[in-house]
């Protein structure tokens, strides 16, 4: 039946999420899977939650990674007691030995009926966000559906959000607490729908298509990530000319610097294989923000297509 529940809505299952995200036939050592067992609405026989979250280190393009992933197909993928346990511990173990954090997020927040449990326990997860975020960690996180509350509060301290159009809202409380709170009514697409956030208020960076698309792009940010290679190592994995030849560029740039030029015709005549990854392409659309190489060495690039807002 939960099957059947994803697929009408062109989701993947949350395992499949996270099936996805690892490089294929790479080692997966999946942490804490017996998190509050017989607690709370775990059984311990026909419902063994896990804590209504999966988390683990793998392989990701390559970088060895901590991936929290929410259990959506559990209770909406809220957080019980036990879970917020299981999650502030991949943290801590991603902190000391320095792994960057992939999460993929569909979550109600707090599980309510426990909200004493959680709420004390809840803050430390934003502290270690920040600490990771201090240690230069960077962390991923892919939102793929409905993220409320404290599932709101993961994208908004997270380095790189995916969100996926159409499906991914992220907001402290819903069009109806708006509604009683303020009597503004809004959809939840305006309110914190993926066009919205990577529009207007920049708390995402990148938009994608559907769950498996978006999985590629976090594949895709973290393959950009010169992580656990030593610079040697990365020169020697080679590199691949731009597709497009360099000698365009003395006639593409004008010499008056009144006269505009697209600066994403640069890029594609400077960077190896002329692959470029934009960063907010759709936030303050006038610069251009994004990741590539250059011989081999990753790069950021800044550049502007017009007037800076």
């Amino acid at each position: 039946a939960m099957e059947s529940k994803f697929r009408a809505r062109k989701q993947l299952l949350p395992r499949e999420r996270v099936a996805r995200l690892l490089d294929r036939g790479s080692p997966w050592l999946e942490l804490s899977t017996l998190a509050g067992l017989r607690m709370h609405d775990d059984d311990g026989e026909k419902n063994v939650l896990g804590g209504g979250l999966i988390t683990g280190i793998g392989v990701v393009s390559g970088i060895r990674c901590m991936v929290i992933a929410s259990d959506s197909a559990i209770k909406g993928g809220t957080i019980t007691p036990m879970g917020m346990k299981k999650s502030l511990r991949a943290e801590a173990i991603a902190l000391e030995n320095k792994l960057p954090v992939v999460r993929l997020v569909e979550s109600g927040g707090a599980n309510l009926m426990h909200v004493g449990e959680v709420f004390i326990e809840g803050g430390r997860g934003f502290a270690n966000q920040a600490r990771l975020s201090a240690a230069g960690i960077p962390q991923v996180c892919v939102m793929h559906g409905h993220s409320t509350a404290g599932g709101a509060y993961l994208p908004g301290m997270s380095d790189y959000v995916v969100m996926v159009r159409g499906r991914a809202k992220a907001f402290l409380a819903g069009p109806p607490l708006l509604k009683a709170a303020t009597g503004e009514i809004a959809t939840d697409e305006e309110l914190g729908g993926a066009e919205m956030h990577t529009r207007t208020s920049g708390v995402a960076e990148y938009i994608a298509e559907s769950d498996a698309d978006a999985i590629r792009v976090a594949r895709d940010i973290l393959a950009r990530m010169p992580w656990n290679d030593s610079l040697p190592a990365l020169a020697a994995r080679g590199w691949k000319l731009p597709r497009h030849t360099a000698e365009d560029i003395a006639g593409l740039v004008p010499p008056d610097y009144r006269q505009p030029y697209d600066v994403r015709e640069l890029l594609a005549r400077l960077i190896d294989d002329s692959d470029f990854l934009d960063f907010k392409p759709e936030f303050g659309a006038a610069t251009v923000c994004g990741h590539g190489a250059i011989e081999g060495q990753p790069c950021g690039f800044i550049g502007n297509n017009g007037p800076i807002d």
